[in-house]
């Protein structure tokens, strides 16, 4: 490993922005007597305006950005948060001559075409799957396509745009707001090869996990397996309610861990924090993604260990080289739920926080007054967190869902940004015609 000069050891740390997940990372790398280095996508020009001191970089340009990142500079560990700063990083650590994943396999595991391609010469089980041209005819890729099926951008994540079809009808409406979504701005500005094609595969029945772990030497340490009680059936695949433990008897909990297994070999990840997602239709297990960064955003919270050491903290400690294989997950059940955006519009306000609070362990609201939200597929953002603890998963689980039930959030209606699939246009007219204001109460958490 490549030591910086002096006792102090360095830590770049790679993010797409500057959010509460970056600001963990950092307050953990302080505390541990480390020098951090953040590296933001932002504006070269504008002189510092987080006040934050970080290194401006361009994920539009990964490969230069790396070059430039670390001229210069020398750093003893990586860490990423997201799958693109997951991608630099890797490109970094190459550079830098410290562990990380190898940047090949950060690479392929962000890019869902490449991910099936390596789960399926390695012998796991996949689904049908083709690659589809942005450009190409969408009524022609419909008449050859089997149903159910799922079409997925390659390189976005949180399920974004991710749209189940079951009729050449449905394909053609799926694979034209996929195709708006990659044409906006705010992803088209990435210049991805990865947005020139929709990844089309069948749809897979089953039960939905996410797995965390960090892979040292190849080899999986696995950190916490959820449970995702929720139906994920479509026709948006919304991430709603985690809980750890997974209550699924131990054979299939083994089955799962000894596929993430060779899903992470076949990838080629070797040193690093993972997120795995698989489904489970009886006992066979389908690997979804491995991606090669930790949870995202807020949801870390739902793991504590032993020691009350946070998940970024062993992240940290493990990119610096500490053995963490002995981290344990504290002694009894805990939970998050993202809470979905159930209609696009300006956000204005919830109400029924404090019965909310009283319920599950901890509320978040991360929408601010003003922000634009929109709903899946397009959107990128939930309105915010539900967390809970207790003994069991199952009251965990019950107490995210009646203290979801608490909540109101205020949306002002406004015009769609997309082209969203006749029927969400359509409620969206309703509410514009209503008035526009009023109070959407959550929807069910058990989503179909």
């Amino acid at each position: 490993m490549a030591m910086a000069s002096g006792t102090r050891k360095r830590l770049l740390l790679v993010a797409a922005t500057a959010g509460y997940q970056t600001k963990i990372f950092a307050e953990v790398a302080r505390r541990l007597g480390v020098e951090v280095s953040l590296a933001t996508d932002r504006c070269h020009v504008l002189n510092d305006p987080w006040g934050d001191q970080a290194i401006p970089v361009r994920f539009e340009a990964l490969e230069e950005s790396a070059a430039e990142l670390v001229r210069g500079r020398c750093f003893d560990a990586v860490v990423a948060v997201g799958d693109r700063p997951a991608y630099l990083a890797a490109l970094c650590a190459e550079l830098l001559g410290v562990p990380f994943h190898p940047a090949a396999a950060a690479a392929a595991a962000i890019n869902k075409f490449a991910t099936r391609e390596c789960f399926r010469k390695a012998g796991l089980p996949v689904p049908m799957y083709s690659r589809v041209a942005l450009d190409e005819d969408a009524e022609a890729a419909a008449s050859r396509t089997q149903y159910p099926c799922v079409l997925k951008p390659l390189g976005l994540s949180a399920s974004r745009g991710v749209i189940r079809a079951n009729s050449p009808q449905e394909f053609v409406a799926a694979f034209t707001s996929i195709r708006n979504l990659l044409k906006s701005a705010g992803v088209a500005r990435l210049s991805d090869p990865a947005s020139d094609h929709i990844l089309v595969e069948t749809f897979l029945p089953g039960r939905e996990f996410a797995l965390e772990g960090l892979v040292t030497d190849g080899r999986l340490h696995v950190l916490a397996l959820f449970d995702k009680p929720d139906p994920m059936d479509g026709p948006y695949f919304e991430e709603t309610i985690y809980v750890s433990p997974s209550r699924e008897p131990l054979r299939v909990q083994e089955a799962i861990l000894r596929v993430a297994q060779l899903a992470v070999t076949a990838l080629g990840l070797r040193f690093g924090p993972i997120h795995a997602e698989m489904r489970v239709d009886g006992e066979r297990v389908w690997m979804l993604e491995v991606a090669p960064r930790p949870i995202g955003g807020l949801c870390a919270k739902a793991l504590v260990f032993e020691d009350g050491a946070p998940l970024e903290e062993l992240i940290v400690r493990h990119a610096l080289g500490e053995d963490v294989s002995r981290a344990r997950r504290r002694d009894g059940a805990a939970g998050v739920m993202m809470i979905p955006v159930p209609c696009a519009g300006i956000y204005q306000g919830v109400r029924g926080f404090d019965r909310a609070e009283a319920l599950a362990g901890e509320v978040i609201i991360t929408a601010k007054q003003g922000q634009l939200v929109l709903p899946l597929p397009e959107g990128d953002t939930y309105l915010g967190f539900l967390f809970a603890y207790g003994e069991k998963a199952a009251e965990v689980e019950e107490r995210l869902r009646q203290a979801h039930k608490q909540l109101e959030f205020e949306i002002v209606a406004t015009l769609p940004v997309l082209s969203r699939p006749a029927e969400s246009a359509g409620t969206l007219r309703q509410r514009i015609e209503s008035g526009g204001k009023r109070a959407v109460p959550p929807r069910p958490a058990s989503i179909s």
